[in-house]
């Protein structure tokens, strides 16, 4: 067995594990370790614990020491000395003509190199303002494009729900997200109501996808026809997914009549309704909004470009 620690270096960011080397360390903590970029100052997120040694991505480093007064001031004078370099570097852009928006500037913790994150709609040529900066700063300068999903992530705000957005306050990663997760949770398919700040779908509709699924392999589709346990056969009219309830239209008395039963009530063959869109599925868009669809396309082959958040490749 061997002992890790995680480490988080910003906020909400990717957990890193090191090796404790011994050191008394809790929760909130703050620690000097060495990383591919160098020296960093981070915060503890979890208590020393024992995996083993076959599940370590080797070499594991370790944690140079618990951070010091000395530490915890020199982080904070880099965080005063980011805000002037944000200033400075928004200057030398609006110089150079660049079309990118510049979203946030980072020191390490050696001032061995000072990073500029900015967004920009297609590759820039930064080559002058790299030598501008790096002539102002003294330093090796690095500038890395993002996208919109990280560019929130940074700069934080409210979602609809009326709280702190997921991925600013403790989503650590991105995970996937697709329009079948709001098919499949019957949520309405306008993509401003189901798009984040972002802009792109939200992070949260892959939250309840696994209870959606098991609910919805319990029900019958619409349309489909199903018994009763007196014997009666009707045809499956509506569903509601989280009460497990179905609304059949049956005969009574020769006319047409909607009563509601319990799934565990019916006699069916359970299947999932295929909604997805894949390849070889067919989706009924009768009746739907050609401008919407072709939105809603266009929001998940965003997500699929976009993938793997970049404020992780550290």
């Amino acid at each position: 067995m061997v002992k890790i620690v995680g480490v988080r270096f910003r906020n909400a960011g990717k957990v890193y594990y090191f090796d404790p080397k011994g050191y008394k360390i809790e929760p909130g903590d703050h620690v000097i370790v060495e990383t591919a970029r160098g020296v960093e100052y981070g915060t503890v997120i979890g208590p020393v614990r024992s995996v083993p040694e076959e599940t370590i991505v080797q070499p594991l480093k370790g944690v140079i020491r618990v951070a010091t007064p000395d530490d915890d001031a020199r982080a904070q004078r880099n965080r005063v000395k980011e805000r002037d370099a944000l200033k400075i570097c928004q200057e030398k852009i609006i110089k150079h003509g660049l079309e990118m928006k510049l979203i946030d500037a980072e020191y390490t913790f050696d001032n061995n190199k000072v990073l500029f994150y900015f967004t920009a709609d297609g590759r820039i040529d930064f080559r002058e303002l790299v030598k501008d900066l790096a002539a102002v700063f003294k330093m090796r300068i690095e500038l890395r494009q993002i996208g919109v999903r990280d560019e929130t992530k940074i700069l934080g705000g409210i979602g609809i729900c009326g709280r702190i957005l997921c991925c600013n306050s403790y989503l650590s990663e991105f995970a996937p997200v697709s329009i079948k997760m709001a098919k499949e949770q019957n949520l309405s398919l306008n993509p401003t109501k189901i798009s984040g700040v972002c802009g792109r779908l939200m992070c949260c509709l892959k939250n309840e996808e696994d209870t959606y699924e098991y609910l919805n392999n319990r029900l019958p589709g619409i349309g489909d026809t199903v018994t009763t346990l007196d014997g009666r056969k009707g045809e499956v009219h509506s569903v509601n997914v989280l009460r497990q309830k179905v609304k059949l239209l049956v005969d009574v008395d020769d006319e047409k009549e909607i009563q509601e039963y319990d799934v565990s009530e019916l006699k069916f063959k359970p299947k999932r309704r295929r909604e997805k869109g894949g390849k070889g599925e067919k989706i009924d868009r009768s009746g739907k909004d050609n401008s919407v669809d072709k939105e809603l396309r266009e929001l998940e082959a965003l997500e699929k470009k976009e993938g793997k958040s970049k404020l992780d490749e550290d």
